[in-house]
């Protein structure tokens, strides 16, 4: 049943956002050097591992890390890479991965490949075997201020609350928070 709401969903949401999807990818090759979408190793399902798209936000040559650990993350970004995060623009090539089966709109948000301590946190809790998502509870929750111990406490709690009633609150959450630009840092 959820495969099948991420399919219908994500093919809705991919004609209804087409115009501010190229549009995006214009504004990014003209206003930067490279290409147009930045493919990060990401952890998936039974953390295994996928290449999980976004519009490019920063500089060619930034370290793969998460954005927290850089020292200076405003030097990276690209001129409208603060735009396209804190508007979740740089996010819309996600429904790529969900059409192709490596996301979902709701679970947890993938791990960068090299996240080891929140990694090994969610496979000792079970989360690893959840399919991650576009949004999740600890998106709504907290986003980029979150600590990964209550972060992973969120997941865990999506895990055992998990339902289709659940999941549109948690989109419905997400995009009033889009809207207001709730707990966005970069």
């Amino acid at each position: 049943m959820k495969r099948a709401f991420d399919l219908s969903l994500a093919l809705f949401a991919s004609l209804i956002f087409l115009l501010p999807i190229l549009v995006v990818a214009l504004a990014v090759r003209l206003t930067s050097i490279g290409p147009i979408l930045y493919w990060s190793d990401r952890v998936g399902r039974n953390n295994q591992i996928f290449k999980m798209p976004k519009f490019r936000s920063m500089q060619i040559g930034t370290p793969a890390v998460a954005t927290h650990l850089l020292k200076d993350p405003g030097a990276y970004l690209t001129p409208i890479g603060s735009f396209l995060r804190k508007s979740s623009l740089d996010e819309l090539p996600q429904l790529w991965s969900i059409l192709v089966g490596d996301m979902s709109f709701v679970g947890p948000r993938p791990a960068l490949f090299n996240q080891h301590d929140l990694i090994e946190l969610r496979t000792k809790s079970g989360v690893h075997g959840l399919l991650p998502g576009l949004t999740g509870w600890a998106q709504i929750n907290g986003r980029d201020e979150l600590p990964i111990p209550e972060k992973v406490a969120l997941d865990v709690e999506y895990l055992h609350r998990q339902s289709l009633l659940f999941d549109t609150k948690i989109i419905l959450l997400t995009a009033w928070k889009v809207l207001k630009r709730d707990n966005v840092t970069h």
